[in-house]
């Protein structure tokens, strides 16, 4: 496997420095509200969630396997979480896309001195809400398999562990690529070229997608962490796979 999980700590830092420097606020300010808007309606709506399943499962299971349903909360727990912060990625990035398209932009100008190929707003809106539906049709597809394959793996003794390992790593997949898409997509780069250049820097995709979900899992972090993202993946982009 190529790559290195180093660099991909590397680069959500420094895109953390970076769009907090002049210039760069004004274009996370929007981005930062709807993420504000998002983290109440999920954050209620997953304590809700997380409540209801606990009381179902009390109420199906024998009283004398309540020891068992108490001992499996930690797991479930972190399952949920972990679609918390997929969730919130991905409603997140669905209605901020132009902005975060802008953002990606104006970064990669930064550090290369040349931008992206322009285009109005009234194109860019659009083709980027439209790029975000092939990307939310990848994601939810292919996303149910994996939910499927961790509900048959979550009753069998020894393999639940193992299915939460695939939903996890397919997490970090997703948001490796959802973030990288956003320079990607300012040069017009089709999604399944993306992911075929990602894929050849697996070790640094990965870890780049893992620290984003880990990130997004933590209630207010979670707000700042999507413009961090952009940021990092734009340097990403410029450095590395721009260029695979």
């Amino acid at each position: 496997m190529q790559g290195s999980p180093g660099k991909a700590i590397d680069y959500f830092f420094e895109g953390a420095r970076l769009i907090v420097k002049p210039g760069f606020r004004r274009f996370i300010l929007i981005p930062l509200l709807i993420n504000l808007v998002i983290f109440v309606v999920v954050t209620i709506a997953l304590f809700h969630a997380f409540g209801d399943f606990f009381t179902q499962i009390q109420a199906w299971s024998p009283t004398w396997l309540n020891w068992l349903t108490w001992l499996l909360w930690p797991l479930v727990g972190f399952v949920f979480l972990v679609v918390y912060g997929y969730s919130f990625n991905i409603i997140t990035n669905f209605l901020a896309a132009p902005f975060f398209g802008l953002l990606a932009e104006k970064i990669e100008t930064e550090l290369t001195g040349t931008a992206p190929p322009d285009e109005p707003w009234g194109q860019l809106i659009p083709r980027t809400l439209q790029r975000e539906a092939v990307k939310l049709w990848y994601f939810v597809s292919r996303g149910l398999l994996i939910f499927a394959l961790f509900v048959v793996l979550f009753f069998i003794p020894g393999a639940n562990l193992l299915g939460v390992l695939i939903g996890v790593i397919w997490s970090c997949w997703c948001m490796a690529v959802q973030y990288s898409d956003y320079p990607a997509d300012n040069h017009q780069l089709s999604f399944r070229e993306l992911r075929r250049k990602l894929n050849k820097q697996q070790l640094t995709s990965y870890s780049y997608g893992g620290i984003i979900l880990l990130g997004s899992m933590v209630p207010v972090l979670n707000i700042f962490v999507t413009p961090i993202a952009v940021a990092g993946a734009t340097l990403y982009w410029v450095r590395e796979v721009k260029q695979l």
